[in-house]
């Protein structure tokens, strides 16, 4: 089947909120009255497929990086990882957490498992993973 109109690789959308300083975070596509727009997650099963890759400020153009499994991608790390780890989304419960990555916890909850680490993390590095939809992984106690 031929498709047309369609994009690969980076994309221009409008920041539905100020990404300033935000590079690397993972972010959601969402929209204000029809027009794309992207935010930073605001719970850990969001579906947070894009990687910011030129941040700006709200209302402005940015660029995000569709995730697929073709393509590693390097997100910012929270905590520490090891090669693979599933990634999910870190907590965005602290504001300066929110869109960057971290190895699953042990911690009971619901998180979206994103990819795979392929490097060994340390905090605040831009880790290295190969996304994978891996969907819903459920951590009971």
């Amino acid at each position: 089947m031929s498709q047309s109109d369609t994009r690969t690789g980076d994309m221009p959308v409008l920041a539905g909120e100020d990404l300033t300083g935000m590079n690397g975070r993972l972010v959601v596509l969402t929209h204000d009255s029809g027009v794309p727009e992207v935010k930073l997650p605001t719970a850990n099963a969001d579906l947070a497929f894009y990687l910011l890759v030129d941040e700006n400020t709200d209302a402005a153009l940015v660029a995000v990086r569709p995730l697929e499994a073709g393509r590693n991608v390097r997100a910012v790390l929270k905590g520490t990882c090891n090669p693979g780890d599933v990634i999910v989304l870190a907590d965005t419960g602290t504001a300066a957490d929110k869109g960057k990555v971290r190895a699953l916890p042990a911690v009971a909850g619901t998180y979206r498992g994103l990819g795979i680490a392929e490097e060994k993390g340390v905090d605040g590095q831009s880790v290295l993973f190969r996304p994978a939809m891996i969907g819903n992984v459920v951590v009971s106690e």
